[in-house]
């Protein structure tokens, strides 16, 4: 089910997002998502690639969710493709029952585990959301006509709203949204204020945001974030809240505490929550229990 139908009846939609495994044996992944997250979450979120780090594509993972009773999200990058493929991939997504989709540009290829492998970067996010916009009109890039009946997808972008440059991000949200983005994810929140003041100035777009939640799991991540995530920072005393008893840290207590406040202090500005567990995907059921969800 499109997940923009779930925003239109007014519901607060929540999602997760899981990486597939470097390799076919996905089981792994199939157990957790049948655990933690059916039942818990609208939808889950398929990595595409994630920090160039090559790994099971994600439209065959989603296919796995599909066919076991999860909403799946399909996540796709500019890097590894051009127009021609991109296009492909998203029609094929269509033929198998795929119809929510995540819209990026995507990390560097320098950043990840084949560093000499060449980026593609044909078109950007923006442009990429163009062009699932004709598609659903019937027609590709090239102005071609489709066969048979066009797809409808809910076709979803990124923004960063804790960014120093909340202009900039703000502009790249008009940008997207005239393309034809009908919802979107945040990066990681750790900074509710901040995010409150950009909810303030995104609700002019009139589509719905969900808060980007990464659960922060020591302190070590937390100092790896500041330093290299773009739009991403966790304040000192946070780090400190970690810190202070590494027991509780290390079980994911505290992790689990602060992601659930974060949720609490933002929800009423906002249309949903997206959290990205990175591998605590046990950890996502009793977020949403402390934050009341």
């Amino acid at each position: 089910m499109r997940i923009t139908e779930m925003f239109q009846r007014g519901e607060f939609v929540v999602t997760a997002e899981v990486g597939p495994p470097k390799g076919i044996n996905i089981d792994h992944l199939v157990e957790e998502a049948n655990e933690y997250l059916k039942g818990r979450v609208h939808a889950v979120n398929v990595t595409d690639n994630q920090s160039s780090v090559m790994r099971l594509g994600s439209l065959a993972t989603c296919k796995v969710l599909e066919d076991q009773g999860l909403n799946s999200i399909f996540q796709i990058t500019c890097r590894d493709r051009n127009r021609i493929a991109l296009q492909s991939d998203i029609l094929s997504a269509a033929l198998l029952g795929i119809d929510n989709l995540l819209l990026l540009t995507g990390d560097y290829t320098t950043l990840g585990d084949h560093p000499q492998a060449k980026p593609v970067f044909d078109l950007d996010s923006v442009s990429l959301i163009h062009a699932v916009k004709l598609l659903e009109q019937g027609v590709d890039l090239a102005g071609n006509p489709l066969d048979g009946e066009p797809p409808k997808f809910a076709k979803g972008a990124v923004v960063s709203p804790c960014s120093d440059s909340v202009d900039v991000q703000l502009a790249k949200m008009e940008a997207k949204v005239k393309a034809g983005a009908e919802y979107f994810q945040t990066q990681g929140v750790y900074e509710p204020e901040k995010f409150i003041k950009f909810m303030e100035q995104a609700k002019q777009f009139g589509v719905p945001v969900q808060l980007g939640i990464i659960i922060p799991k020591n302190v070590g991540m937390c100092r790896y974030m500041n330093a290299n995530v773009a739009g991403v920072h966790v304040p000192e005393e946070m780090i400190e809240e970690l810190k202070a008893d590494k027991e509780k840290t290390k079980a994911g207590i505290t992790g689990v505490e602060i992601s659930a406040r974060i949720i609490k202090e933002c929800k009423d500005y906002c249309q949903g929550v997206h959290i990205m567990a990175l591998g605590w995907e046990s950890k996502v059921p009793d977020i949403l229990d402390l934050a009341g969800l």
